[in-house]
């Protein structure tokens, strides 16, 4: 016992500058999706965020539902997402402020190059999808979604209810669920040589295609814009709100979104800016 008090009193002043450090490092917690770094956006435009502010930005990656749900209970400073409707439901709820759309690129369908489905060319999503479904019905084909309350999972979901089907109802058979994050899907995707829905930017920056190739595109049902909030420090005093706010005060700045818009892969722009405060159209009118 006395042994371990004096190891204890050892490494506390250790322990205190430690913590005494971390006090006076200047953080924030961001919750986004999988798409914003899974596409290598972050790893870009953080630095330069942090270069001009001092501030570190920790990054927790998820589905836009779990980053939502995260913030929600005060595991975040500042949210990052692609769901529009959710999005304003979380600031209607008061759990979030400064809502800005900062940028958007779109989804696309990807599938196997043999095309069994028939659906190349198309600008019809939903037409895709009704294709999709009669396919693997047939036994031909299958389908993978994230299944997982992302945001590309509820434009999936959208987009079957564009197409008047809910293959929920045949899970795990031609309509499979993959329960994770968007790289991980296109890897099982590419393993199964199935259809799926991403988002075109982590599409640029994934290696692992095999026979994988966009199919679909150029619908506008397939826009897909991301906003920025701040968590709401009345509900959680500990935010950092301070930070937060330069944080989304720099997304919105010339210098934050040219940034976004310097970003390519194999010299394609991955996001393109579009700074919205405020009202903000319908998440299907393209710009």
């Amino acid at each position: 016992m006395i042994r371990w008090m004096y190891a204890f009193l050892a490494i506390l002043p250790l322990l205190l500058g430690a913590v005494r450090a971390d006090a006076g490092e200047r953080f924030i917690v961001l919750q986004s999706t999988t798409s914003t770094q899974n596409s290598g956006l972050f790893d870009y435009i953080l630095p330069k965020f942090e270069q001009a502010t001092g501030i570190q930005v920790r990054v927790v990656a998820v589905g836009t539902g779990q980053a939502l749900r995260n913030a929600a209970r005060g595991d975040g400073d500042v949210v990052l997402v692609h769901s529009p409707a959710d999005e304003a439901r979380f600031v209607a709820e008061g759990h979030g402020i400064l809502h800005c759309r900062v940028f958007y690129n779109d989804f696309v369908i990807v599938g196997p190059n043999l095309d069994p489905a028939g659906v190349g060319g198309l600008r019809d999503a939903a037409e895709a999808l009704r294709r999709i479904a009669a396919a693997g019905r047939e036994g031909r084909v299958v389908f993978l979604s994230r299944g997982d309350e992302s945001g590309t999972h509820k434009k999936e979901r959208a987009l079957w209810r564009a197409a008047g089907l809910d293959p929920t109802a045949e899970s795990g058979s031609w309509y499979r669920e993959a329960g994770a994050g968007m790289g991980a899907t296109l890897n099982m995707a590419a393993g199964l040589g199935a259809y799926t829905l991403t988002d075109r930017g982590t599409w640029l920056s994934f290696a692992n295609r095999r026979d994988l190739e966009v199919l679909v595109e150029g619908d506008p049902r397939l826009f897909n814009p991301y906003g920025v909030m701040v968590v709401n420090p009345k509900r959680h005093p500990h935010v950092r709100f301070a930070e937060a706010k330069a944080f989304r005060d720099w997304l919105i700045s010339e210098a934050g979104q040219r940034a976004v818009a310097s970003y390519r892969v194999h010299g394609v722009q991955l996001f393109h800016p579009d700074v919205r405060c405020g009202d903000m159209p319908t998440p299907e009118a393209r710009p």
